[in-house]
Protein backbone atom coordinates (compact mmCIF):
# COMPACT_ATOMS: atom_id res chain seq x y z
CA UNK A 1 0.00 0.00 0.00
CA UNK A 2 1.18 3.78 -0.46
CA UNK A 3 3.08 4.90 2.81
CA UNK A 4 0.66 6.66 4.66
CA UNK A 5 -2.27 5.27 3.64
CA UNK A 6 -4.50 2.77 5.90
CA UNK A 7 -7.97 2.92 4.72
CA UNK A 8 -8.82 0.23 2.15
CA UNK A 9 -11.78 2.01 0.71
CA UNK A 10 -9.87 5.29 0.17
CA UNK A 11 -7.19 3.13 -1.48
CA UNK A 12 -9.58 1.62 -4.00
CA UNK A 13 -10.34 4.24 -5.60
CA UNK A 14 -6.73 5.13 -6.44
CA UNK A 15 -5.43 4.35 -10.04
CA UNK A 16 -3.36 1.17 -11.16
CA UNK A 17 0.23 2.64 -12.14
CA UNK A 18 1.97 0.95 -15.08
CA UNK A 19 5.24 2.16 -16.80
CA UNK A 20 7.58 0.67 -20.14
CA UNK A 21 10.26 2.38 -21.59
CA UNK A 22 8.15 3.14 -24.45
CA UNK A 23 4.60 2.69 -26.21
CA UNK A 24 4.75 -1.32 -25.37
CA UNK A 25 3.08 -1.53 -22.55
CA UNK A 26 0.37 -0.34 -24.14
CA UNK A 27 -0.72 -3.37 -24.97
CA UNK A 28 -0.93 -4.44 -21.58
CA UNK A 29 -3.10 -1.85 -20.93
CA UNK A 30 -4.92 -2.78 -23.37
CA UNK A 31 -6.04 -6.12 -21.61
CA UNK A 32 -6.16 -4.51 -18.40
CA UNK A 33 -8.88 -1.93 -19.67
CA UNK A 34 -11.04 -4.93 -21.45
CA UNK A 35 -10.96 -6.51 -18.45
CA UNK A 36 -10.80 -4.35 -15.76
CA UNK A 37 -13.01 -1.14 -17.34
CA UNK A 38 -13.62 -0.13 -13.92
CA UNK A 39 -10.48 0.76 -12.63
CA UNK A 40 -8.42 3.97 -12.95
CA UNK A 41 -4.54 4.03 -14.74
CA UNK A 42 -2.04 5.95 -14.51
CA UNK A 43 0.33 5.70 -17.39
CA UNK A 44 4.13 6.10 -18.10
CA UNK A 45 6.39 6.19 -21.07
CA UNK A 46 9.74 7.04 -20.17
CA UNK A 47 10.10 7.37 -24.79
CA UNK A 48 13.19 10.24 -23.60
CA UNK A 49 15.45 7.32 -22.42
CA UNK A 50 13.85 4.20 -24.87
CA UNK A 51 14.76 1.83 -25.57
CA UNK A 52 15.40 0.01 -22.15
CA UNK A 53 16.67 -3.36 -24.05
CA UNK A 54 19.77 -2.69 -24.82
CA UNK A 55 21.02 -0.56 -21.15
CA UNK A 56 22.92 -2.22 -18.63
CA UNK A 57 21.48 -3.62 -15.30
CA UNK A 58 22.05 -0.75 -13.02
CA UNK A 59 20.47 1.91 -15.56
CA UNK A 60 17.35 0.30 -16.12
CA UNK A 61 17.26 -0.23 -12.01
CA UNK A 62 17.70 2.97 -11.82
CA UNK A 63 14.63 3.95 -14.03
CA UNK A 64 12.48 1.61 -12.41
CA UNK A 65 12.98 3.41 -9.29
CA UNK A 66 12.60 6.54 -10.30
CA UNK A 67 9.22 6.23 -12.13
CA UNK A 68 8.05 3.65 -9.53
CA UNK A 69 8.47 7.11 -6.77
CA UNK A 70 6.48 9.19 -9.15
CA UNK A 71 3.89 6.82 -9.14
CA UNK A 72 3.78 6.49 -5.30
CA UNK A 73 3.41 10.27 -5.38
CA UNK A 74 0.17 10.08 -6.95
CA UNK A 75 -0.99 7.73 -5.24
CA UNK A 76 -1.19 4.80 -7.06
CA UNK A 77 -3.09 1.03 -5.07
CA UNK A 78 -0.99 -1.17 -7.31
CA UNK A 79 1.92 -0.79 -9.61
CA UNK A 80 2.65 -2.96 -12.82
CA UNK A 81 6.04 -3.04 -14.38
CA UNK A 82 4.87 -3.58 -17.90
CA UNK A 83 8.29 -4.08 -18.65
CA UNK A 84 10.37 -6.80 -19.68
CA UNK A 85 13.80 -5.46 -19.21
CA UNK A 86 13.03 -3.29 -16.25
CA UNK A 87 10.88 -6.10 -14.71
CA UNK A 88 14.09 -8.77 -15.19
CA UNK A 89 16.83 -5.91 -13.86
CA UNK A 90 14.43 -4.57 -10.79
CA UNK A 91 11.93 -6.00 -9.78
CA UNK A 92 13.09 -7.74 -6.62
CA UNK A 93 14.79 -4.59 -5.84
CA UNK A 94 11.40 -2.16 -6.72
CA UNK A 95 9.38 -4.81 -4.59
CA UNK A 96 11.58 -4.80 -1.16
CA UNK A 97 11.85 -1.03 -1.36
CA UNK A 98 8.50 0.54 -2.37
CA UNK A 99 5.25 -0.42 -0.17
CA UNK A 100 3.04 -0.52 -2.89
CA UNK A 101 2.21 -3.89 -4.48
CA UNK A 102 4.52 -4.56 -7.26
CA UNK A 103 3.68 -6.81 -10.44
CA UNK A 104 6.22 -7.64 -13.12
CA UNK A 105 5.39 -9.00 -16.26
CA UNK A 106 8.06 -12.13 -16.72
CA UNK A 107 6.39 -14.77 -14.14
CA UNK A 108 2.89 -14.40 -15.58
CA UNK A 109 4.12 -15.07 -19.08
CA UNK A 110 6.46 -18.31 -17.77
CA UNK A 111 3.59 -19.34 -16.29
CA UNK A 112 1.49 -19.67 -19.13
CA UNK A 113 3.62 -21.14 -21.32
CA UNK A 114 4.97 -23.56 -18.91
CA UNK A 115 0.44 -24.88 -18.53
CA UNK A 116 0.66 -24.36 -22.56
CA UNK A 117 3.63 -26.73 -23.67
CA UNK A 118 3.20 -30.18 -24.46
CA UNK A 119 6.62 -31.45 -24.17
CA UNK A 120 8.78 -29.15 -22.08
CA UNK A 121 10.65 -26.90 -23.89
CA UNK A 122 9.85 -23.39 -24.17
CA UNK A 123 11.36 -20.15 -26.52
CA UNK A 124 11.36 -16.75 -25.30
CA UNK A 125 12.27 -13.56 -28.00
CA UNK A 126 12.84 -11.00 -25.92
CA UNK A 127 15.60 -8.09 -25.45
CA UNK A 128 19.05 -8.46 -24.69
CA UNK A 129 18.79 -7.04 -21.37
CA UNK A 130 15.93 -9.37 -20.68
CA UNK A 131 17.71 -12.93 -22.11
CA UNK A 132 21.02 -11.32 -20.27
CA UNK A 133 19.42 -11.55 -17.41
CA UNK A 134 17.89 -15.11 -17.24
CA UNK A 135 14.74 -14.07 -15.63
CA UNK A 136 12.61 -16.17 -18.35
CA UNK A 137 14.93 -19.59 -17.56
CA UNK A 138 14.98 -18.93 -13.92
CA UNK A 139 10.46 -18.45 -13.68
CA UNK A 140 10.23 -21.43 -15.91
CA UNK A 141 12.29 -23.07 -14.12
CA UNK A 142 10.80 -22.80 -10.43
CA UNK A 143 7.92 -23.93 -11.95
CA UNK A 144 8.81 -26.84 -14.06
CA UNK A 145 12.33 -27.93 -12.47
CA UNK A 146 12.87 -29.95 -15.60
CA UNK A 147 11.47 -27.79 -18.65
CA UNK A 148 14.16 -26.65 -21.39
CA UNK A 149 14.12 -22.90 -22.27
CA UNK A 150 15.71 -21.96 -25.35
CA UNK A 151 16.00 -17.99 -25.68
CA UNK A 152 16.51 -15.59 -28.46
CA UNK A 153 17.63 -12.06 -28.11
CA UNK A 154 16.21 -9.37 -30.78
CA UNK A 155 18.44 -6.09 -30.69
CA UNK A 156 16.70 -3.45 -32.78
CA UNK A 157 13.27 -4.95 -33.09
CA UNK A 158 11.71 -2.69 -31.04
CA UNK A 159 12.94 0.46 -32.35
CA UNK A 160 10.85 -0.80 -35.67
CA UNK A 161 7.96 -1.29 -33.55
CA UNK A 162 7.65 1.76 -31.35
CA UNK A 163 8.37 3.61 -34.73
CA UNK A 164 5.10 2.30 -35.95
CA UNK A 165 6.80 0.22 -38.40
CA UNK A 166 4.55 -2.99 -38.18
CA UNK A 167 4.79 -4.41 -41.70
CA UNK A 168 8.29 -3.27 -43.73
CA UNK A 169 10.80 -5.63 -45.50
CA UNK A 170 13.49 -4.19 -42.95
CA UNK A 171 11.33 -5.51 -40.40
CA UNK A 172 10.23 -9.01 -41.88
CA UNK A 173 14.02 -9.63 -42.30
CA UNK A 174 14.65 -8.85 -39.01
CA UNK A 175 12.17 -11.19 -37.38
CA UNK A 176 12.70 -13.70 -39.85
CA UNK A 177 16.88 -13.37 -38.88
CA UNK A 178 15.61 -14.23 -34.94
CA UNK A 179 13.02 -16.54 -35.41
CA UNK A 180 14.63 -18.65 -37.48
CA UNK A 181 17.68 -19.96 -35.11
CA UNK A 182 14.88 -20.51 -32.37
CA UNK A 183 12.72 -22.41 -34.55
CA UNK A 184 15.48 -24.40 -35.57
CA UNK A 185 15.67 -25.62 -31.79
CA UNK A 186 12.15 -26.88 -32.15
CA UNK A 187 10.46 -25.46 -29.06
CA UNK A 188 6.62 -26.09 -28.97
CA UNK A 189 6.17 -22.42 -26.91
CA UNK A 190 7.12 -19.08 -27.50
CA UNK A 191 6.90 -16.83 -25.34
CA UNK A 192 6.72 -12.81 -26.24
CA UNK A 193 9.28 -11.18 -23.91
CA UNK A 194 8.68 -8.13 -24.64
CA UNK A 195 5.38 -5.69 -24.43
CA UNK A 196 5.92 -4.35 -28.56
CA UNK A 197 5.68 -7.96 -29.89
CA UNK A 198 2.44 -8.58 -29.58
CA UNK A 199 1.71 -6.07 -32.25
CA UNK A 200 3.48 -8.13 -35.01
CA UNK A 201 2.02 -11.44 -33.82
CA UNK A 202 0.69 -12.74 -36.97
CA UNK A 203 4.34 -12.15 -38.66
CA UNK A 204 5.82 -13.74 -35.64
CA UNK A 205 3.69 -16.79 -36.44
CA UNK A 206 4.20 -16.77 -39.82
CA UNK A 207 8.27 -17.20 -39.67
CA UNK A 208 7.67 -19.96 -36.50
CA UNK A 209 5.00 -22.29 -37.78
CA UNK A 210 1.31 -23.42 -37.09
CA UNK A 211 3.07 -25.91 -34.95
CA UNK A 212 4.15 -23.30 -32.23
CA UNK A 213 1.93 -21.54 -29.43
CA UNK A 214 2.64 -18.13 -28.64
CA UNK A 215 2.42 -16.69 -25.55
CA UNK A 216 1.31 -13.38 -25.18
CA UNK A 217 1.59 -12.85 -21.24
CA UNK A 218 -1.04 -10.09 -21.49
CA UNK A 219 -4.03 -11.94 -20.37
CA UNK A 220 -2.24 -13.51 -17.50
CA UNK A 221 -0.61 -10.52 -16.03
CA UNK A 222 -4.24 -9.12 -16.06
CA UNK A 223 -5.02 -12.22 -14.39
CA UNK A 224 -2.20 -11.54 -11.50
CA UNK A 225 -3.70 -8.06 -10.94
CA UNK A 226 -7.54 -8.97 -10.50
CA UNK A 227 -6.14 -11.69 -7.77
CA UNK A 228 -4.17 -8.91 -6.12
CA UNK A 229 -6.99 -6.58 -5.85
CA UNK A 230 -9.34 -9.50 -5.06
CA UNK A 231 -6.83 -10.47 -2.13
CA UNK A 232 -6.61 -6.94 -0.89
CA UNK A 233 -9.79 -5.64 -1.26
CA UNK A 234 -9.02 -3.36 -3.61
CA UNK A 235 -11.14 -3.50 -6.03
CA UNK A 236 -12.98 0.09 -7.28
CA UNK A 237 -16.38 -0.35 -5.93
CA UNK A 238 -17.71 2.32 -8.51
CA UNK A 239 -19.65 0.40 -11.79
CA UNK A 240 -18.95 3.41 -14.01
CA UNK A 241 -15.87 3.31 -16.76
CA UNK A 242 -12.40 4.20 -14.71
CA UNK A 243 -10.54 6.86 -16.33
CA UNK A 244 -6.58 7.19 -17.45
CA UNK A 245 -3.99 9.65 -17.94
CA UNK A 246 -0.18 8.77 -18.98
CA UNK A 247 3.13 10.92 -18.75
CA UNK A 248 5.71 10.74 -21.04
CA UNK A 249 9.07 12.38 -20.80
CA UNK A 250 9.50 12.39 -24.42
CA UNK A 251 7.75 14.42 -27.26
CA UNK A 252 4.04 14.46 -25.81
CA UNK A 253 2.42 14.93 -29.76
CA UNK A 254 4.59 12.09 -30.45
CA UNK A 255 3.07 10.15 -28.01
CA UNK A 256 -0.40 11.31 -28.29
CA UNK A 257 0.14 10.06 -32.06
CA UNK A 258 1.79 6.57 -31.96
CA UNK A 259 0.14 5.72 -28.25
CA UNK A 260 -3.27 6.22 -30.10
CA UNK A 261 -2.01 3.05 -33.28
CA UNK A 262 -0.93 1.09 -30.24
CA UNK A 263 -4.05 1.09 -27.76
CA UNK A 264 -6.72 1.73 -30.43
CA UNK A 265 -8.23 4.98 -28.85
CA UNK A 266 -7.41 8.68 -28.76
CA UNK A 267 -4.72 9.80 -26.12
CA UNK A 268 -6.07 12.44 -24.58
CA UNK A 269 -4.79 13.08 -21.16
CA UNK A 270 -1.45 13.04 -21.86
CA UNK A 271 1.19 14.90 -19.58
CA UNK A 272 5.16 15.73 -19.44
CA UNK A 273 7.05 14.12 -16.74
CA UNK A 274 10.73 15.67 -16.81
CA UNK A 275 13.66 13.38 -16.11
CA UNK A 276 14.62 16.58 -13.92
CA UNK A 277 11.45 15.91 -11.77
CA UNK A 278 12.34 11.77 -12.01
CA UNK A 279 15.97 12.70 -10.74
CA UNK A 280 14.89 14.87 -7.78
CA UNK A 281 13.04 11.81 -6.97
CA UNK A 282 15.86 9.26 -6.96
CA UNK A 283 19.57 10.69 -7.56
CA UNK A 284 21.02 9.33 -10.15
Amino acid sequence: MPRGQTDTQDLSRLPIGMFDSGMGGLTVLHECLVRLPGEHFAYVGDTARFPYGEKGRDELELYARQITAFLETLPCKLIIVACYSATSAALPVLQEQFATPIIGVVMPGARAAVATSRYRKIGVLATAATVASGAYSRAVRSLDSGAEVVQQACPGLVDHIEAGDLASQALNDAVRGFTEPLKAQRPDVVIMGCTHYPLIAPMLRRFLGRDVTLIDPAAEIVREVEAVLARQGLERPDETMGSYRFYTTGDLDRFRSTGARFLQMPLTRVRALSLERLNELVAP
